[in-house]
């Protein structure tokens, strides 16, 4: 499942939840940026998924989202804004299973070029690389996407604009 599980530092645990920040980063041209992951010892198995990743010790979920962003594409000039959504997942990887506490912040950039600048061991393992989708194309893919109604949820977030409150996704255990 989603390669945002790694093996990187002391993760932040909260009854029993990885917590983890994920960011929904948007262009100019209002394309989400995807990272392309699987297994690590089978490309086949693969999904694409926003980036992000676990808090570490005592940073912010907000600043472990500008961290990951950094660490996984290389994109630091951003506008981070609200959380959108949370949602609550379990999931095996790389031989275990992980249980989290996603929080997904919006995120704006006029950067579009990536580049992975501090992948960790499993994650240079798992994660192919990276790509900006537009809504339709996320819409119209066969693609494995999470989270699952990504499609929807940003199709709602161009055509309404940020919630006033975070929506809480369904628990996705898979």
């Amino acid at each position: 499942m989603p390669a945002e599980a790694t093996d990187a530092g002391p993760d932040t645990y909260e009854g029993g939840l990885r917590k983890v920040a994920r960011v929904v980063l948007l262009d100019p041209e209002d394309r989400i940026l995807l990272l392309h992951g699987h297994e690590p010892d089978d490309r086949a198995d693969d999904w694409w998924f926003t980036p992000g990743g676990g808090v570490e010790g005592d940073e912010t979920r907000e600043q472990a989202a500008l961290r990951e962003l950094a660490e996984e594409t290389g994109i630091t000039d951003v506008d981070l804004g609200p959380v959108l959504w949370r949602r609550r997942c379990s999931f095996p990887f790389a031989g275990r299973r992980w249980d989290q506490d996603e929080w997904y912040y919006l995120a704006r950039t006029t950067v579009t070029a990536t580049r992975a600048t501090a992948l960790t061991e499993l994650e240079r393992r798992s994660v192919a690389g990276a790509r900006w989708w537009t809504c339709q194309e996320l819409t119209r893919s066969h693609e494995t996407v999470y989270p699952t109604r990504l499609a929807e949820l940003l199709g709602r977030l161009l055509d309404d604009g940020p919630p006033a409150r975070p929506v809480t996704l369904d628990t996705e255990i898979v």
